[in-house]
């Protein structure tokens, strides 16, 4: 199954413990780069939070954050610290002498310093089994959305590979008549110039121009590209990284075809193909 990184989940209740809402964005990411929001009553579950996100998610830039709003029946209370806010005191009164102008601090501010209000736990543990429990489904929300997303991002680059394809198709049946025009024009140049038709001279001359223009390795590895990224797409995992490299050797391919080209044709073919490569390159960077 294929996974997208861009995805987000919701998900909320409540009770007599209070009321809770978790939210869980991610967005693509070359690496797992993980920010965890949470009121500091529950810190605590941050590390079990942060390493299930790891081993579920793998890749991407994840913003999960948690709203939490603890009932009578929680067994969770707030005990100011008042050693710390008499040490902030102090420090706020040295620092007025300093800077007698600067204004007042409000101390709703000084109730957000860490450690200033400290959680009482009577009976917590029920309650952090529910936090855990709903942050559990909102993972499992998540995950079953970045499948949505991961199937049809696997979708869009599968029909974007079949019109690879079929152009690569129609520029290897385009090449024996790109090599018979080649060697019309040069016996055209030679009879306009009246010089002299020597057969094996005109037959060595288009041997190096067959050689020059000889694209059926780039087609061939272009073909064998392309199967290998259906493989992929149909098995599976987390492919993002393999896929990503597969779309620069597709790139490699077109580029070579294109620098080669003495035809038209085959020179719009080419610039085709690394718009449609591009294109595929765009869904890749989604993928875990």
């Amino acid at each position: 199954m294929i996974h997208s990184m861009t995805t987000f989940a919701r998900f909320s209740d409540q009770g007599d413990w209070g009321m809770a809402t978790w939210e869980i964005r991610a967005v693509n990411h070359r690496y797992f780069d993980c920010t965890i929001k949470m009121p500091e009553i529950l810190r605590s579950l941050e590390t079990n939070i942060r390493l299930q996100l790891q081993q579920q998610l793998h890749r991407g830039r994840i913003e999960c954050m948690l709203r939490f709003q603890p009932g009578e029946q929680s067994g969770l209370n707030l005990m100011l610290n008042t050693s710390l806010v008499k040490k902030l005191a102090d420090a706020i009164g040295e620092v007025k002498t300093f800077l007698p102008t600067a204004p007042e601090v409000d101390p709703m501010k000084i109730l957000s310093w860490p450690q200033v209000l400290q959680t009482v736990e009577a009976d917590a543990e029920s309650v952090h089994k529910i936090i855990l429990q709903l942050f559990e489904k909102t993972l499992v929300d998540l995950i079953a959305a970045r499948e949505r997303e991961g199937a049809a991002l696997a979708e869009i680059i599968k029909n974007k590979l079949q019109e690879v394809l079929i152009i690569a198709g129609k520029v290897k049946n385009k090449i024996p008549q790109v090599l018979a025009d080649q060697r019309a024009k040069i016996v055209a140049r030679l009879e306009e110039i009246k010089s002299g038709l020597d057969q094996a001279r005109l037959e060595q001359e288009m041997v190096y121009l067959a050689q020059r223009i000889d694209v059926a390795e780039e087609l061939d590895r272009l073909e064998t590209h392309c199967k290998e990224i259906k493989r992929i797409l149909t098995t599976g995992g987390n492919v993002g990284k393999r896929l990503d490299f597969l779309m620069q050797e597709l790139n490699r391919e077109a580029n070579t075809l294109s620098s080669k080209s003495v035809d038209v044709e085959v020179t719009q073919a080419a610039v085709v193909l690394k718009v449609l490569i591009e294109q595929m390159r765009e869904q890749v960077q989604n993928i875990v």
